[in-house]
């Protein structure tokens, strides 16, 4: 059947009884398509019967169907014409694991940060509304994105506004890792208990009994309010809600009954649905975080193809931590719902009640380190580069203004791949640089990398950023001991007298590639390591001026990024040059897509050919 289905109308054409045939169907195609490419996984098997469900009842696009986050899309992808193109996913030139209004009407709006689908739909909503047009708008937001405050703000406004729109609310427990926080407790609490149990059971007893005494519509009435005292409903109606729920998510059936009667419900709905994370793959059941994006597995074992062993920099950041913690017990790890992916999951085992996972809340975040650190604690705040975005206010207005020696650790800095333009780590130099007070720190390799956390640990006077890359160290060999890096101080690897290199980040290693390149051809390069993008040392100036050239090299974006602050502080120092003899390097002024980071250097010229070929044009070797 799934062979036949290239766009909502030719679902519609299936006989209702033979969708869950057709589950299975979808269920077994994502396992065989994403076993070999890789992608986000468990969300995806979670949500099979409610996309179906959910096509099936509406009319996409106009009905406008909004995936929060998308790590739960691929199973709407496939069922609006993308079926063959799914074994390009997250690959270059391919489609994008997430939903992308350049790919197909029938994604409503871009979706790679969590928590934005309710605001979304209320606009949507609203302008509907004002332009008389008549159509459901449905959002689907799991109860992992329901921790952030956006989430929060939307369902606010939609219950305020009063407009129709069904929410979906996606309940599987899980974000990346299980979630966090009161609300997620709420949904399952009374639920959970012995009491509802038996509640449920004796109920059910009483609805068998019902047609031998005539007492149906009683029977119904008493199982309506059994449920009602034992589901989260009443939190949602105080907003102003008509809350439905809770529904077994993997029943087709029953989603179709409920998504129906939300239909002819005038004013907001929110549709509470279970659903189970990896669900029908026994291994993606079993361990949730680890199949949540998977790389290329064997479907048979649920083991990675790959056998590299490389240790990543998340890893170092995560081990030396661990050793600086052990010495220091004011040091507080904080993450924002990704424990295994910012390296703290380890923290958390060995020190718990150090550790705190606030869920999909960077801004939260943020603050609650403010909090920590004007107590006397070191508060070490792990978000990758992209998500850290969310916080820009916070990082502002009270970790700098009130200078707090918070440690930002920002993984996943510069472009990261697969997951594309709402992922890159593109604009964090740029973004932290502009904040008085702030410490930015770009470490070369993994011993760079211990030696700047040793150093912000020992430096109490002002926040720091650490800002390095997704995937592998350069895999130098390891220093027998971490060392203090004098705060502002950048190092010359290698002299020269006919261009001065300038790297910040793993492209130092690249740079002194490409050196050994030139003096094949008698140029002879001064390679310099800033290490620092804040504050910029001196010694980078004075040794251009020295040498009249220079190629500037950074992984974030040139708009305001290390480049630039290179250029500023030449100009603050009235340094004697000729600008037209300095060359910027870096991300250029666009949104990079998805691919193979190293496809995607070649792409934007950020690549050790197109630098050398550069720099052999200005020494007019080219």
């Amino acid at each position: 059947m799934l062979e036949k289905i290239n766009c909502p109308q030719d679902l519609k054409k299936i006989p209702e009884d033979n969708l869950p045939q057709l589950a299975d169907e979808l269920r077994q195609y994502l396992i065989d398509t994403i076993s070999q490419v890789g992608g986000h996984f468990g969300a995806n098997l979670g949500v099979v019967e409610l996309a179906i469900a959910l096509h099936y009842c509406f009319d996409s696009p106009r009905d406008k169907l909004i995936w929060d986050v998308g790590h739960q899309s691929y199973p709407h992808k496939i069922l609006t014409g993308r079926r063959e193109q799914m074994s390009t996913i997250r690959q270059y030139g391919g489609i994008s694991g997430f939903p992308s209004i350049f790919e197909s009407e029938h994604d409503i709006v871009n979706a790679g940060h969590a928590g934005t689908s309710l605001a979304a739909a209320a606009g949507i909503a609203v302008a509907r509304d004002r332009n008389g047009d008549n159509y459901f708008v449905i959002p689907v937001i799991g109860d992992g994105s329901m921790t952030s405050g956006i989430a929060l703000e939307g369902l606010n406004q939609i219950g305020y506004l009063q407009t129709d729109v069904i929410v979906i609310l996606n309940d599987n427990r899980m974000s990346i890792s299980p979630n966090v926080g009161a609300l997620s407790d709420y949904t399952h609490r009374i639920m959970k208990t012995e009491q509802y149990k038996n509640i449920r059971h004796d109920v059910s007893k009483l609805l068998e009994l019902a047609p031998l005494h005539g007492i149906e519509e009683l029977a119904q009435r008493i199982k309506e309010h059994a449920k009602a005292i034992g589901t989260p409903g009443l939190f949602f109606e105080k907003l102003g809600y008509n809350y439905i729920g809770p529904v077994d998510g993997h029943d087709v059936a029953d989603l179709l009954m409920h998504l129906r009667q939300a239909k002819t419900i005038e004013g907001p709905v929110l549709l509470h649905v279970f659903t189970e994370k990896g669900k029908g793959y026994s291994f993606a059941e079993e361990n949730r975080p680890a199949f949540h994006g998977v790389e290329p597995f064997n479907k048979e074992n649920g083991q990675k193809l790959s056998k590299d062993k490389t240790k990543s920099y998340t890893r170092v950041f995560s081990e030396t931590l661990l050793s600086l913690a052990e010495k220091n017990d004011k040091l507080i790890g904080i993450t924002a719902a990704m424990p295994d992916g910012t390296g703290l999951a380890e923290f958390q085992k060995v020190y718990p009640d150090r550790f705190f996972d606030v869920g999909i809340a960077e801004q939260y975040a943020v603050e609650f380190s403010v909090g920590l650190a004007r107590q006397g604690y070191r508060p070490v705040v792990a978000i990758y580069s992209t998500f850290l975005q969310r916080a820009f206010d916070q990082l502002i207005q009270e970790v700098a203004l009130m200078n707090l020696p918070v440690i930002f650790a920002i993984d996943r800095g510069g472009l990261v791949g697969d997951d594309g333009p709402s992922h890159h780590g593109a604009f964090d130099l740029s973004y932290l640089r502009l904040i008085p007070n702030f410490v930015i720190m770009v470490p070369k390799d993994e011993n760079e990398l211990r030696d700047m956390l040793f150093t912000a640990e020992k430096c109490t006077n002002g926040p720091i950023a650490i800002r390095y890359p997704r995937g592998k160290i350069v895999g130098v060999p390891p220093a027998a001991k971490m060392q203090e890096i004098p705060i502002g101080k950048a190092e010359i690897l290698v002299s020269g007298k006919d261009i001065v290199l300038v790297g910040v980040g793993p492209v130092v290693h690249t740079l002194l590639k490409i050196s050994l390149r030139l003096k094949e051809q008698n140029i002879i390069a001064t390679v310099i390591n800033a290490r620092y993008v804040k504050p910029i040392d001196s010694l980078i100036g004075e040794t251009i001026e020295k040498i009249g050239k220079a190629l500037i090299v950074e992984d974030n974006a040139l708009a305001g990024g290390f480049g630039s602050a290179v250029l500023e502080k030449l100009v603050a120092e009235s340094r004697r040059l000729d600008f037209a003899n300095i060359k910027l390097f870096g991300i250029p002024d666009l949104f990079v897509p998805h691919g193979k980071t190293e496809m995607l250097k070649n792409d934007i010229g950020l690549c050790e050919e197109n630098i050398y070929q550069a720099i052999l044009k200005m020494c007019s070797l080219c």
